[in-house]
């Protein structure tokens, strides 16, 4: 990313994914995309996540933008809220009851020291053969860990050994994100 969003255009991507969400529970349709431009048209990563009642409903995102951040937000929302395979798809009736969160990803950078990881501001991609896995910045504070408690989840959620990130052949990559919501 070039520069951070500005609130106008975080404000046009909770709604755009709120609207999103809400026509395609409701009807199976997309709403039409917001003008692509400034950052919405940057091709950024992002993940949208999906709380109900203040508890994880889904969360699906795409490290690498290939195209318009509105386009990526939009099809994230679409997953996030009817394809985790963690929680069955969103319903009409759950509609009121949730609220919505967007991670705008900086670029990666492969790192070899875990100790250039800064919680709370740096998410952890870990990869090692066909295992992969990734965690954002904020849950990290969210749930209160310090550094290698962060780094020994990140390796778990990849299927990995806790102590997967000391082996050379495991790749980590960190990078950072603006975190907004609706909340």
């Amino acid at each position: 990313m070039d520069r951070d969003l500005n609130q106008q255009e975080k404000q046009t991507l909770l709604k755009l994914a709120r609207d999103t969400i809400t026509q395609y529970v409701t009807e199976g349709k997309r709403p039409p995309l917001p003008e692509a431009t400034g950052m919405l048209g940057e091709p950024c990563g992002c993940f949208v996540t999906v709380h109900e009642n203040g508890q994880l409903r889904g969360c699906i995102g795409n490290m690498i933008g290939r195209g318009p951040l509105v386009e990526l937000v939009q099809e994230m929302a679409i997953a996030a809220s009817t394809q985790d395979p963690r929680f069955h798809a969103l319903s009409k009736d759950e509609l009121s009851e949730i609220d919505i969160e967007i991670s705008v990803l900086s670029p990666m950078r492969k790192i070899t020291d875990v100790n250039e990881i800064e919680v709370g501001k740096h998410g952890i991609i870990m990869a090692r053969g066909v295992c992969q896995g990734v965690l954002l910045p904020q849950v990290a504070t969210e749930q209160g860990w310090d550094l290698m408690t962060f780094v020994e989840n990140t390796c778990l959620k990849a299927g990995l050994p806790t102590d997967a990130w000391k082996d050379p052949e495991t790749n980590i990559e960190i990078f950072s994100a603006q975190v907004f919501g609706e909340k």
